[in-house]
């Protein structure tokens, strides 16, 4: 059993750095968030999940901040600047191996932003979606609701991410 979901874990990495590219087009000249911010489309990976109340395949990708944060142990708290990237798909059965759990319909691509200065009220993160290529950054209504979300996650900086790298 553990064997397999190694080689799950394995194939979403994989799979993730191969699809993300594909994901995005990125119009960062009229969108202030996404020049400050960038595309996730060249971003490396942090980890991956699998969301089991939503039925979602997840990779997550970090920006250059969050990669070497991760990378040195040095994420209580993440620095500022980190973005990390949540890319999402409908789960669905590989149709020639049934024993996996691959990416179907892509479901969305959401953010944490970390700026400790600019954002203290929701413990120093933003919230946003890409639409497109566009970085939008919530509205306060929808970002209350997702910090209501990683309040239970406060000793890990409201973080859910275990950085899958060594």
């Amino acid at each position: 059993m553990k064997q397999m979901q190694k080689t799950y874990l394995a194939g979403l990495i994989v799979l993730s750095t191969f699809l993300s590219p594909a994901l995005v087009n990125a119009e960062t000249a009229s969108h202030p968030e996404q020049a400050l911010h960038g595309s996730y489309k060249d971003w490396r990976v942090l980890g991956v999940s699998h969301r089991l109340d939503k039925k979602y395949v997840r990779a997550i990708l970090g920006n250059d901040i969050a990669i070497n944060a991760a990378r040195s142990g040095k994420t209580q708290p993440w620095p500022d600047g980190t973005v990390i990237a949540k890319l999402s798909w409908k789960e669905q059965t590989h149709p020639r191996w049934p024993q996996a759990v691959i990416p179907g319909e892509f479901a969305g691509a959401e953010a944490i932003i970390k700026d400790s200065k600019k954002y203290p009220e929701t413990g120093g993160w933003a919230f946003g979606h890409w639409e497109g290529g566009n970085l939008v950054i919530n509205d306060k209504e929808k970002t209350a609701t997702c910090f209501a979300c990683h309040t239970i996650m406060k000793d890990h900086d409201y973080v859910f991410t275990e950085p899958a790298l060594q």
